[in-house]
């Protein structure tokens, strides 16, 4: 939005933007704490090689179930309920997941905490995207990815707290308290105007703007949203997609070019093969002849490292943009994961395999990683914007299942070097991918990022003003 906002107003939204976040921060906890706590927890319930990998893949398959009925939830009952019911299910996933004494009963305690990591990455980008001026829109949605990391980081430091007593079981204790905040943080936190003008509640939603750009900006915004809407059904009336509800909607003509957008990104994200380093560093690692004592610890420098250049990349995504961010990412991504495939080709030690992990996760950070959530919340309409992050979300954990399942019996099948090379394949696919199709959203309202859509989809001739 082009209104100024007061400096109150915008500290207030961040505010909102990071309580909210715990949901993500959980994200990252939930997805990091397994890597250590299963070095623990084979021996004590006795694991076979199948049953770890399902402990550690049933958190993604609960994610993508969750993801893509979310956007229905979240329109129907609202934006807050829905993330406050995250936080009771991440809570009740970490709880049963400690309690577990057999492998049935932790199954379900990690089953039932993907269904709030589900939740959380479909609808936080919503709410950040609809509570934000779009001044700060870009380091808002950043946060998604941001706390995400911290979570992660996090997550290996208690894995190395509880490391030399192999208490797995306060692993997940601790990941129950963060839970239990959001699940009561969110209901003192705000409905988004964008819910409340579609539910009918205007009042509601001028005194919730009122709030942030004060009573003169709050009119303006208002005309904006109205003006939004009236695109929208322009468009719906011309498309003839009135009829249109629910998952149908992102079917229709006029949002195709955002849902190719927002599902291509998050296939290409996850194939790049970004979690099968975050998840099986340890692994990869081993097979240069470290000692698997030291797992952990390679697991907080990478994430470390993964933190440090999530906060780079939040300083930069509002000053360069997102498709520079994007193409400068998957540059990086592509020559370093090229370079790991033939260090593990031509054998040059594990101190290179690990600088070239660091390049590729720190290409990864600045980047593809956050700048996917934020695009995710800046292409869809209003109307669907709920079902386009679902959509979207939905395919990345599926997309994040595939990977962490068929890594390790690829490079058992092909080697290590053979694997990354085809990952630094996708990385060119990629490029290719946000070079011809991704818009820039970095201070455009969604009319431009909309005209910018269609055009590069080929439906009409590009706006000087978008192109």
């Amino acid at each position: 939005m082009a209104e100024e906002i007061p400096r109150a107003g915008l500290r207030m939204v961040a505010r909102w933007g990071l309580w909210i976040n715990l949901a993500t921060f959980l994200i990252g906890y939930a997805t990091g704490i397994i890597s250590g706590a299963l070095l623990y927890i084979r021996g004590d319930l006795d694991l076979d090689d199948g049953q770890q990998g399902l402990v550690t893949s049933i958190l993604l398959l609960g994610a993508m179930v969750s993801a893509s009925v979310t956007g229905g939830l979240a329109d129907r009952f609202g934006r807050k309920l829905v993330l406050g019911g995250a936080g009771v299910l991440f809570a009740m996933g970490f709880i049963v997941s400690a309690l577990a004494t057999d492998f049935t009963v932790l199954l379900l305690g990690r089953l039932i905490m993907g269904l709030g990591v589900g939740i959380a990455s479909a609808l936080v980008p919503t709410y950040l995207s609809e509570i934000s001026p779009a001044q700060i829109r870009g380091r808002m949605l950043t946060l998604n990815q941001l706390l995400q990391t911290v979570g992660m980081l996090v997550a290996y430091l208690v894995n190395l707290a509880f490391s030399g007593s192999g208490d797995w079981r306060a692993m997940f204790w601790v990941g129950a308290i963060p839970a239990v905040v959001l699940a009561v943080i969110v209901v003192r936190l705000p409905e988004t105007p964008t819910w409340l003008i579609a539910q009918g509640r205007t009042e509601e939603a001028r005194a919730a703007i009122a709030s942030v750009t004060g009573p003169e900006g709050a009119e303006s915004v208002m005309q904006r949203y109205r003006r939004d809407d009236e695109e929208r059904q322009r468009k719906q009336q011309q498309d003839k997609e009135t009829e249109h509800k629910g998952w149908r909607a992102l079917l229709a003509p006029r949002v195709r070019p955002a849902l190719v957008v927002g599902l291509g990104l998050a296939a290409l994200q996850q194939f790049v093969g970004i979690n099968t380093v975050l998840y099986y560093a340890p692994t990869i690692m081993e097979e240069t002849g470290l000692s698997a004592s030291n797992s952990i610890i390679y697991s907080v420098i990478i994430g470390a490292v993964n933190l440090a250049m999530t906060f780079v990349s939040l300083r930069l995504i509002d000053q360069l943009g997102r498709r520079p961010l994007l193409l400068i990412s998957l540059t990086g991504m592509g020559i370093s994961v090229a370079l790991l495939g033939v260090a593990f080709l031509v054998d040059l030690g594990s101190v290179t395999l690990l600088v070239c992990m660091l390049v590729f996760v720190s290409s990864f950070a600045i980047g593809m990683g956050p700048v996917f959530w934020v695009i995710l919340g800046e292409v869809f309409p209003p109307d669907v914007q709920a079902q386009g992050s679902g959509a979207g979300s939905a395919l990345s954990w599926l997309s994040n299942f595939v990977m962490s399942t068929a890594f390790l019996p690829l490079t058992g099948a092909l080697g290590s070097g053979p694997v990354f090379l085809m990952f630094a394949v996708v990385c060119l696919i990629a490029l290719a991918f946000v070079y011809r199709l991704v818009p820039e959203t970095k201070d455009r309202d969604f009319a431009e990022i909309d005209a910018d859509l269609q055009a590069r989809a080929g439906r009409q001739k590009p706006d000087t003003a978008t192109a």
